[in-house]
């Protein structure tokens, strides 16, 4: 009897655990995402336009992003004259790099696309991330940050730096599989700032790959854009 009790005992405390853990990253990413404006504000948004400077091995080049929320993502980038286009919808995506070899719109394979396709949803890919069937843990925290890991069925992996005052997102750490390597990048965020519609974005942000350093400094940001959704179709050839 004295061993049945401390089963039950043990079953119930192990739930209770996990029932304390689950609220904790609830409570942070709820936090997160009031920094960023709310949930009412986050769903009012239907686009955003921003106009950025990318830093690129010495060389700034002029970049412009289109998102439609929920449905399309578009990146334009002008390197010395040769345009670079990345663009991802619910249901596929396309890339033009001549840079690569490709001056004709290719589509993005498989194995990168889930990654790309979290750049659809104002807010990040934490809002609403159990109703989309992501699953995020707290897996630690130190003197400036909690540690959450966002992961998803299709197998993209985040950790999110989330700042212990402002709950907003310091760092993110992503694992995308590319050509069948799984590749590190990381991406570090600041100079946030609250925008006319209420919703607070980073204005500064530093992509490190793992051969070059990208630094993103956005000069325009416009909400609610009108913005076509047929520049998100993929060129026929």
């Amino acid at each position: 009897m004295k061993t049945l009790i401390k089963g039950v005992m043990l079953v119930s405390a192990t739930f209770s655990l996990a029932a304390i853990r689950a609220q904790s990253v609830d409570e942070i990413v709820g936090k997160h995402l009031d920094a960023l404006g709310g949930k009412t504000v986050l769903n009012s948004i239907k686009s955003v336009y921003v106009e950025s400077t990318v830093e690129i091995m010495g060389n700034e080049a002029p970049s412009t992003t289109y998102i439609l929320n929920g449905k399309g993502y578009k990146n334009e980038l002008d390197f010395n004259g040769t345009k670079i286009v990345q663009c991802v919808t619910e249901k596929g995506g396309w890339a033009i790099n001549p840079m690569a070899g490709s001056t004709t719109a290719q589509a993005i394979p498989a194995d990168q696309l889930k990654s790309y396709q979290l750049q659809l949803n104002v807010g990040g890919p934490l809002m609403d991330y159990a109703a989309k069937g992501y699953k995020a843990e707290l897996i630690g925290k130190d003197s400036v940050a909690y540690k959450i890991r966002l992961t998803t069925p299709d197998g993209v992996d985040i950790v999110y730096y989330i700042d212990l005052k402002t709950y907003l997102i310091d760092k993110a750490m992503n694992k995308v599989s590319m050509g069948g390597q799984s590749i590190e990048t990381t991406a570090v965020f600041s100079d946030y700032k609250k925008t006319d519609a209420g919703y607070t974005i980073a204005y500064s942000q530093q992509v490190i790959l793992p051969q070059v350093t990208l630094n993103i400094i956005n000069k325009k940001v416009e909400m609610n854009k009108d913005i076509d959704p047929a520049i998100f179709e993929m060129p026929k050839n």
